[in-house]
């Protein structure tokens, strides 16, 4: 490396500042392109520097895995003996729940994919023995095709093997940044690749590489940090532990690693899920590309692209997914990328013109593999058509098999036996890691206060535990565990895990640890200390969204603040413990802890979190954050210099330090950060996105119960009259697919427990707007209605606009507010903004519901009649 520093100096760059190697060498047109390469080390691991140097120009990146020069001959080989069907095969991914084995050798698929709740047989509690049986079938298959080329299997394993039953999941990702340990990244990818390997799947689709700019994103817990340094050193030893740190073949040991969501995910314009990236490019090169110098240098085979779009004042990018730019021009030509780019969820389909069965753009920008859950059958079908009539050429086409190919080859899969023959295969001991998961607990938990240096407490202590998150593992676990929202799961469904109440007791001894959830009819001075833990409970992607709710607000438990009320100021000191994803506005919280831990999502590991509650021999409280921690209920985006954070970047207490907090200002502005009342609005109110927007549940109701019936996190709900699933609409379960039976008379509708002045809704051009896929006309008359506190209400006869829907396909509809309010709706205390009525059969979607100030006027709004 001495070459590489020299050079360095001559062309003015500072290596000491940087977190990998760089040179600059001249590019095509002959200006001075940077080169990135190995990273410098500590501890034999990626050094997380002081700073980075700027860089003008996306850069090379030179990958340490180069694979065998006699891979090219082979694949070309390969490729002429192919037709153009077995061609888009191996470009297509179907997700297991929708394929037969039957299928893989039919239709020569290049790999498969499982969702996050999908499971062999649709069993949550399939074995590794079930797991490694459907790998089987899948090879087996492909094997009995006419190509004879592998299929692969790709698995969200983004904290551990979090699908599969009784296997340790790890911290996620916000917990692992606070550890600032890039030793133990490479221990814990290492371990991940065991337990993928234990149930038969090659592929791994992490790590997450998002610098977060805005912690009202859902996904905030999958980024390392707001701190590009960390997320960069990062990437490269996520990258090297998942693939066996390969040089030429990934060994026995290792897996496909994916590096995600290029690019930009983490940047888009308030923290919103798929949502815009204004960034510019020198922001883009400088802050979001960063994680994936780090991951490529280690030699990440796959890149996954991301849902966002990049657009600001000089570009227009669009959707990521169709960005030619993107793809090929940064990432296979400017920065070499000779693996494959793979997409998202159905991402195609949010492509202009596109579809999830059809997207030229897509795969002419330079996708590679395109995952189609469900609709690969057309998909297939519409890519060959496409191929044969020119739209797209076919030296696209055979570039993308190539690189499939390629990374085939270099993962070894061509000369592997079956999954169940191979190394780790159906082991328990390679699913579980509990010993590395806890002391990754215990590395990134975080000591925000201590007064009186209460913590660590003696282990002659007699303590009481309240709050619901202490005996959860579903909350401590988080989304992304067993089901893709990681709800729906009890401690039952982690039979080798440890609760963070177990471990107290485990520490403590039974006798002396009290357990009351509420903190009702207990009493505090009988203990010498009170250990609360609480915060936020499971989500995903877009439906951990705040929105324009507030960082108070977000996902936290109502009555957390109550349990604290019932324990503080009663003479015993009050330990709280915040398990959560993203850093929240908890002023209150913190004012009746006299210490506070941020546990963040600790994984299956609940013990890790008693190791620094109670003395003992480990090294205490280790944990820097990661991302800064709000002041008020509305500071976000935190990273911009002129914001003053409570606790800022890299702050976190030794055992032996108190801190320095005081009392906090408790103020703050309610459910939402933007204006309401009398005034005039002027930004959308979403209602329903996802999943529900705070203060608004959703419901259904019928003569079964007119009271309504919630429908439940998993989106489900049922009368005999009416019932609701999850559905797609715009993105992967946004929708609540509602169907009426015809038995009856029943009702979908959004609620809050108290009316909303919604007034500044009240002019011409104001609406309530949403997005529908109308699956079955409706049979009667329907209507759209909102109440003003029932009887209060006003509705519009809808029957013809839904019949004039197109069947099967999306559409917006939206009703004038204006309408409603001529018709009786009281805009000042609104507290039911969307209802759908019907006595008859019909069936619907119904996504992304939102009161919106300036929507247009007719004919686009449905007639007020």
């Amino acid at each position: 490396m001495q070459w590489r520093s020299t050079l360095a100096a001559v062309l003015g760059l500072t290596l000491a500042a940087s977190a990998t190697a760089a040179v600059a060498a001249p590019d095509e047109r002959g200006s001075k392109q940077p080169v990135i390469g190995q990273p410098r080390t500590e501890h034999g691991c990626a050094r997380i520097e002081k700073s980075l140097p700027e860089l003008k120009e996306w850069p090379k990146v030179e990958s340490q895995l180069k694979g065998d020069r006699k891979d090219e001959a082979r694949i070309k080989e390969i490729l002429k003996g192919m037709t153009l069907a077995e061609k888009v095969g191996q470009m297509t991914q179907p997700e297991i729940g929708a394929i037969t084995a039957q299928d893989v050798t039919t239709y020569g698929f290049g790999s498969v994919l499982n969702g996050g709740g999908s499971w062999p047989n649709a069993n949550k509690k399939a074995t590794p023995q079930d797991w490694l049986a459907k790998a089987d079938a899948y090879w087996e298959a492909s094997k009995a095709s006419r190509t004879k080329i592998p299929v692969i299997w790709g698995i969200d394993a983004v904290h551990g093997n979090n699908n599969v039953y009784g296997a340790t999941v790890f911290p996620h990702n916000i917990g692992l940044g606070a550890a600032q340990d890039p030793c133990l990244i490479r221990d814990i990818n290492e371990a991940t690749a065991e337990q993928i390997r234990a149930t038969g799947q090659d592929w791994a689709f992490s790590p997450t590489l998002a610098v977060v700019r805005d912690d009202r994103w859902g996904r905030t817990y999958e980024g390392f940090s707001e701190d590009p340094r960390i997320t960069r050193a990062y990437g490269f030893e996520a990258i090297k532990g998942l693939q066996d740190n390969a040089k030429k073949r990934i060994g026995e040991d290792g897996v496909i690693a994916t590096a995600k969501h290029f690019l930009g995910d983490g940047g888009t314009t308030g923290g919103k899920d798929q949502g815009v990236n204004a960034a510019t490019e020198k922001e883009m090169i400088n802050i979001h590309g960063q994680g994936y110098y780090g991951a490529l240098a280690a030699g990440a085979q796959t890149v996954m692209i991301s849902f966002n779009s990049w657009t600001n004042d000089v570009i227009n990018e669009g959707k990521v997914h169709g960005s030619k730019y993107v793809q090929t021009g940064i990432l296979k030509e400017k920065m070499g990328f000779d693996g494959l780019l793979v997409s998202d969820w159905n991402g195609i389909g949010q492509v202009t013109g596109c579809t999830n069965a059809s997207c030229p753009q897509a795969i002419n920008a330079g996708m590679d593999i395109i995952m189609v859950p469900n609709d690969w059958k057309a998909f297939i079908a519409n890519t060959v058509t496409q191929v044969e009539t020119g739209v797209i050429p076919l030296a696209r086409i055979d570039d993308a098999v190539t690189r499939i190919l390629r990374v085939k080859l270099r993962a070894g899969t061509f000369d592997a036996p079956k999954p169940s023959q191979r190394e780790h295969a159906g082991e328990q001991e390679a699913l579980l890691h509990k010993e590395l998961a806890r002391k990754a607990v215990r590395e990134s938990a975080t000591l925000l206060k201590n007064n009186k240096r209460v913590l660590p407490l003696s282990k002659r202590s007699k303590v009481l535990v309240v709050g619901k998150s202490a005996d959860n593992i579903g909350n401590q676990t988080g989304g992304w565990t067993l089901s893709w929202q990681g709800t729906g799961n009890s401690n039952a469904d982690f039979p080798n895990g440890t609760s963070i109440l177990k471990g107290i007791q485990d520490a403590l001894g039974t006798a002396n640890v009290t357990f009351a959830e509420t903190a009702d009819n207990v009493d505090p001075k009988n203990f010498d200390a009170v250990i609360a833990v609480i915060g936020e409970t499971p989500y995903a992607e877009g439906v951990g969204d705040i929105g324009k709710r507030t960082l108070e607000t977000a996902r936290l438990y109502p009555k957390d603040l109550e349990v604290l009320d019932k324990v503080s100021g009663k003479g015993k000191p009050v330990i709280t413990v915040y398990v959560g994803g993203r850093a929240m506005y908890m002023n209150k919280e913190l004012n009746r802890s006299d210490a506070f831990v941020a546990a963040w999502l600790p994984g299956t590991e609940g013990g890790g979190i008693a190791d620094l509650l109670i003395k003992g021999r480990h090294n205490g409280f280790q944990g820097k954050l990661s991302y800064s921690w709000p002041r008020s209920a509305c500071q976000t985006p935190l990273n911009d210099p002129s914001q003053d954070p409570l606790f800022k970047l890299g702050y976190g207490l030794r055992d032996w330090q108190t801190g320095d907090v005081g009392v906090l200002d408790e103020a703050s502005p309610g459910g939402t950060c933007s204006g309401g009342g009398g005034g005039t609005a002027t930004e959308d109110l979403e209602v329903f996105n996802r999943t529900d927007i705070a203060p608004y549940r959703s419901f259904i109701g019928s003569p079964e119960n007119w009271g309504g019936t919630e429908i439940g996190p998993d989106g489900q709900a049922s009368h005999a009259e009416i019932n609701v699933v999850q559905s797609d609409v715009n993105v992967q379960q946004d929708a609540l697919k509602t169907t009426w039976t015809g038995t009856g008379p029943g009702q979908v509708y959004l609620q809050s427990p108290t009316g909303g002045d919604l007034r500044g809704y009240g002019n011409a051009n104001a609406a309530i707007v949403f997005d529908v896929i109308v699956h079955s006309a409706p049979a009667n008359r329907t209507v759209i209605s909102a109440h003003c506190v029932y009887p209060c209400s006003a509705e519009i006869d809808a029957t013809q606009a839904f019949r004039g829907l197109p069947i099967g396909q999306k559409s917006t509809v939206k009703v004038s507010v204006n309408c409603l309010a001529d018709k009786g709706l009281d805009l000042e205390n609104v507290n039911t903004p969307f209802l759908v009525y019907t006595d008859g059969a019909f069936q619907a979607s119904f996504a992304n519901v939102r009161w919106v100030p300036k929507a247009g006027a007719d004919p686009d709004v449905i007639p007020c009649t």
